[in-house]
């Protein structure tokens, strides 16, 4: 080979060998950068909470809950023991009802629902299906609000008592309820039983 060849062979070799690592260099700046970038701490308006400071969050929602659930739980048993006085009176006056249409008190809580009918307005009530409270209440026992709601008719159906009991004590239910056909609802502040005209008035 001429040397004179040889040169320019050197320089042309020389020439793409230095646009590459030109090109590398360019194309690695970005990424270079980012890196560096990335390796900076943070500064002090963007630092992540101490572990003292998630320790005083939590405490504070302990302390809440410690307050807010007690008040929840009473605030439930007293919906449940207005529900089941209330179920208590609506009764009361369907069996004034019921007494006044048939002669008696009802044998029983079915007899004043709808006892399998539609009780529609094209439906006749009659004594085992009177029509004078819903199927909520119309099933014998009724289990309704955290309470058991339980009948009993007397001798010809001439009386009758009715018991609201919670269906868990302290957690349903605090307190007991009853009546009968003197329609005055009692009270009994243990919660596991309840006989009307022997224990107090609500």
């Amino acid at each position: 080979m001429d040397p004179q060849e040889g040169q320019d062979f050197m320089s042309i070799g020389n020439f793409a060998v230095g646009n590459t690592k030109e090109r590398c260099t360019r194309s690695a700046g970005p990424v270079a950068r980012s890196m560096k970038g990335a390796s900076k701490p943070m500064k002090n308006g963007q630092r992540g909470f101490s572990l003292i400071e998630l320790l005083i969050v939590v405490a504070i929602i302990l302390v809440i809950a410690a307050i807010a659930i007690p008040n929840l739980l009473r605030s439930r048993l007293a919906a449940n023991e207005a529900s089941s006085v209330a179920s208590l009176r609506s009764l009361n006056t369907a069996e004034i009802v019921y007494s006044t249409a048939y002669g008696s008190f009802s044998p029983n809580l079915v007899d004043l629902g709808p006892n399998g009918t539609t009780c529609s307005s094209t439906v006749v009530p009659t004594a085992t299906a009177a029509c004078l409270v819903d199927a909520a209440l119309g099933q014998d026992p009724v289990v309704k609000s955290g309470y058991t709601l339980t009948y009993a008719a007397g001798a010809n159906n001439a009386t009758y008592s009715i018991t609201a009991i919670p269906i868990t004590l302290g957690v349903t239910g605090q307190r007991a309820f009853c009546t009968d056909q003197a329609v005055v609802i009692d009270v009994n502040s243990a919660g596991a039983a309840c006989v009307p005209g022997t224990d107090p008035p609500l």
